[in-house]
């Protein structure tokens, strides 16, 4: 579906906005529910780890690269840098805990999502949502407020992405010195 969002996301039709926000929202639910799935019905696999991690990160940072591309991040409002240093930080966290679970894996230390990560996930996926939805409307009040709502978001998952960043590497750091 990341092809599509990114297609849709670019290409000038009236509600393309919106459009890209349904099949950003479809695709982040259909995420959830193949993981809801997996674990209830314990049809969990090394791969489908793998692939629903890869593909979950690679939904919200495309996602992300687009707002910045196309302004709706930073809307004029706030300067650009800020939201390209966060974007960076979201980045970075993501290859970080990438690396930390390729090492702890080749020490037999599995690393599970945990709430703070869901929580990181759930905001960004808030945030892109919101973001979209105020890059529909536009410029007045509507869109600012949309805007405030959706950056308000954005901010709280940078926060969280930085603590749920170091909360892996303070939890699975000593389970590595301690093998």
């Amino acid at each position: 579906m990341i092809p599509v969002f990114i297609a849709v996301f670019y290409i000038d039709f009236t509600g393309h906005y919106l459009a890209a926000l349904g099949v950003f929202a479809l695709a982040a639910f259909t995420d959830f529910l193949d993981g809801y799935i997996a674990r209830k019905y314990n049809l969990i696999t090394d791969l489908g780890k793998f692939l629903d991690s890869s593909a979950d990160k690679v939904l919200v940072l495309s996602a992300l690269i687009l707002l910045m591309d196309a302004n709706l991040l930073c809307m004029g409002f706030i300067p650009e840098f800020i939201g390209g240093v966060s974007v960076v930080i979201i980045l970075a966290r993501e290859i970080l805990i990438s690396c930390l679970r390729m090492v702890t894996a080749k020490k037999g230390i599995a690393i599970a999502a945990d709430k703070l990560g869901k929580v990181k996930t759930l905001l960004q996926d808030f945030a892109i949502i919101i973001l979209l939805l105020a890059g529909h409307f536009a410029a007045g009040t509507v869109q600012t407020v949309i805007w405030i709502v959706g950056f308000s978001c954005f901010g709280l998952s940078v926060i969280m992405t930085a603590i749920s960043g170091v909360h892996y590497f303070v939890v699975y750091g000593k389970k590595l010195e301690s093998k």
